[in-house]
C-alpha cells in the first residue's frame, strides 16, 4: 500500500439553521450562536488539511434579523461562515422565487440543486451539481429537494419540481452516469427531504451510481450515530447552531476506496467551540438595528406554554388557534401546527418572541364545509403518514372536540359545540393562505367541491395582525391540553 496515496478527509455539515444566530445557556453554558459554530468550523479547517463544509438547507427563517432583511441578512452571514457547498431547502423559497434568484446572486458559495426546473422547457433552475476539489480528491454534491417546495410556489406555475422519490432518484442516476467520471472520488446527496424520505431514496439508489452518504436535513433530526440503507450512511444535524454534523474519512485515492469511515455529531458550545469575533461582530450590527425595533414587551402570560410536537394538542397550540377564531367571521380555527415554530415560550412575550413564533405571516380564508366533508378531512389529517412527519397537522380552536382511533383508522367522536356533528350540519373553517392554496393536497378533499357550498373569501389580511392586537390587548394568558384532539393507539 502506497501511504501517499491514504488521505485523510473531514466533512462538517449543518441543516435547518432557521436564523438560529444567537447563543443560548444550557445547564449554566453557552451553546450554539453562529459565532460559535463559525469558530469551530474555523478551527477545523486551520488544524485540519482536507476540509469540507456542506450546508443541507433551510438557512432561512425563524429570525428577526433574517425577516427584517428578507434573507440578505442571512445570505451575509452565510457568506462570512464560508460553505463549500449548501442545497435549497422549502424555506428558501419564503420570500417568494425571484427573491431566491436575487439571494443566489448574493452568495458567494455555490448552492446546487437538481429537481427545481422551469416546467416550460425542462431546464434546471439551479446547478445540479458541484465537484470539489480537495487534496487532490474530487467530491461530487448533488442537490436533491422536498416535495414541500411545491407547496410555497403553488402560485408560481412556472416552477415545479420532481414530486416523487423515483423521480428525485431518477434524476440523481441521470447525474451520475452524466458526470461522474473516473475522476470522481466519492459522490455525496445533500438533500432537504427529511430522515424518512432519505432512507427510502437510499433504498432506490443503484449501487452503480456510486452514492457515497446522504447528508440530509428537513425533519430536523438529532443522531448518535450514523443510519445506514443500501449500504449507504444518511447523516443529519438536528437543528439550529447548537450541533455540527462530522465525518472523518480515511481514503485511498489510487483504490478509489473508503478505507475508513466515522460520524459524530458535535455540540457546539463555550467547551468545545471557540467565538469568531469577526461573526460576532457582524451578528451584532443586525442586532443593533432590530433590537429597538423588536425587543419592546407585547404582553406577559399566566407562564410558561409549550409545543413540544407538531402532531398533538399543545398549549401554545390551543391558545393560537382560540386567538385566530376570537371575534371570527368563522367557527373553528384550523391552525397550522408547523406555524408555531417555538417548542416553547413565555411568560414575557417581546415582539421579536412574537414574530419568530409565528413568522409566515399571511392572509386567512373561509371556507365552509359540510359534517361529511369535515370527518373526511381529520380521516385524511390523521392517516399514518401524520405520526411520522410527513403531513401537515393542524391545532383547533375550542369549538370542536375530535377523537379518533390509529388501529382502526376510525373517527370515533367529533362534536361542534358539544353536540355530535351530523353529516349535512355547516361549520365554517379559518385557515392560512399557505393551507388554503394547497387545500386538495393537505385535507384530502377538493377544494372545487367545498368551494360549491360557498365561495371561499379573504377575512383578515395578516395573521400577526390578530396576534399582535389579541396580546397587546389581553394579559394573563393561559392554555392547557384540554382534549380537543384526541388519539386513541
Amino acid at each position: 500500500m502506497n501511504d501517499s496515496s491514504i488521505k485523510k478527509l473531514t466533512i462538517l455539515h449543518s441543516n435547518d439553521l432557521h436564523g438560529d444566530f444567537l447563543p443560548k445557556e444550557k445547564e449554566g453554558k453557552e451553546t450554539g450562536g453562529l459565532s460559535r459554530l463559525s469558530g469551530y468550523v474555523n478551527e477545523i479547517r486551520q488544524k485540519r488539511e482536507n476540509v469540507i463544509y456542506a450546508i443541507a438547507g433551510d438557512m432561512f427563517r425563524g429570525s428577526v434579523i433574517d425577516s427584517e432583511y428578507q434573507g440578505l441578512s442571512t445570505i451575509d452571514l452565510m457568506n462570512n461562515l464560508r460553505p463549500d457547498v449548501a442545497t435549497i431547502g422549502n424555506h428558501e423559497v419564503d420570500y417568494g422565487f425571484a427573491h431566491l434568484l436575487f439571494l443566489e446572486k448574493c452568495a458567494k458559495f455555490p448552492i446546487v440543486n437538481a429537481n427545481l426546473f422551469i416546467t416550460m422547457n425542462n431546464a434546471r433552475v439551479f446547478t445540479p451539481y458541484i465537484n470539489i476539489e480537495v487534496g487532490g480528491m474530487r467530491i461530487m454534491f448533488i442537490g436533491i429537494l422536498t416535495e414541500e417546495v411545491l407547496a410555497s410556489t403553488k402560485n408560481e406555475k412556472i416552477i415545479g419540481t420532481f414530486i416523487d422519490l423515483e423521480s428525485a432518484a431518477k434524476e440523481v442516476g441521470i447525474i451520475c452516469d452524466n458526470y461522474r467520471t473516473v475522476r470522481t472520488d466519492m459522490t455525496i446527496l445533500l438533500t432537504h427531504i427529511g430522515i424518512d424520505n432519505d432512507r427510502k431514496l437510499a433504498e432506490m439508489l443503484d449501487p452503480d451510481w456510486g452514492v457515497d452518504m446522504i447528508i440530509g436535513g428537513h425533519s430536523h433530526t438529532f443522531m448518535d450515530e450514523a443510519e445506514y440503507v443500501n449500504g449507504i450512511p444518511i447523516v443529519q444535524a438536528g437543528t439550529g447552531t447548537g450541533v455540527i454534523g462530522q465525518f472523518d474519512i480515511q481514503y485511498d485515492t489510487e483504490k478509489k476506496e473508503i478505507l475508513d469511515l466515522r460520524w459524530k455529531c458535535v455540540p457546539i458550545n463555550e467547551d468545545t467551540a471557540p467565538k469568531d469575533d469577526i461573526m460576532e461582530n457582524l451578528i451584532d450590527s443586525y442586532r443593533t438595528q432590530t433590537d429597538s425595533k423588536y425587543k419592546r414587551v407585547v404582553t406577559r402570560w399566566a407562564r410558561k406554554l409549550t409545543h413540544p410536537c407538531r402532531e398533538q394538542e399543545t398549549e401554545m397550540g390551543n391558545l393560537y388557534a382560540d386567538v385566530m377564531a376570537w371575534e371570527a367571521s368563522y367557527d373553528v380555527m384550523l391552525f397550522g401546527s408547523g406555524s408555531i415554530r417555538k417548542k416553547e415560550l413565555g411568560p414575557v412575550i417581546e415582539y421579536q418572541d412574537m414574530v419568530e413564533n409565528t413568522p409566515f405571516d399571511g392572509p386567512l380564508y373561509l371556507v365552509e364545509v359540510t359534517g361529511a366533508q369535515l370527518r373526511r378531512i381529520f380521516r385524511h389529517l390523521f392517516r399514518d403518514d401524520a405520526w411520522v412527519g410527513e403531513t401537515e397537522f393542524y391545532q383547533i380552536s375550542s369549538a370542536l372536540r375530535v377523537t379518533y382511533r390509529k388501529s382502526t383508522h376510525t373517527i370515533e367522536s367529533l362534536t361542534f359545540k358539544g353536540d355530535d356533528v351530523t353529516d349535512d350540519m355547516r361549520i365554517k373553517l379559518g385557515i392560512q393562505d399557505y393551507h388554503y392554496n394547497n387545500f386538495d393536497a393537505f385535507f384530502g378533499v377538493p377544494l372545487e367541491e367545498v368551494k360549491t357550498n360557498m365561495k371561499p373569501r379573504v377575512v383578515a389580511t395578516s395573521v400577526n395582525n390578530i396576534i399582535e392586537e389579541y396580546f397587546a390587548t389581553n394579559s394573563g394568558l393561559d392554555a392547557k391540553v384540554d382534549g380537543r384532539i384526541t388519539i386513541l393507539e
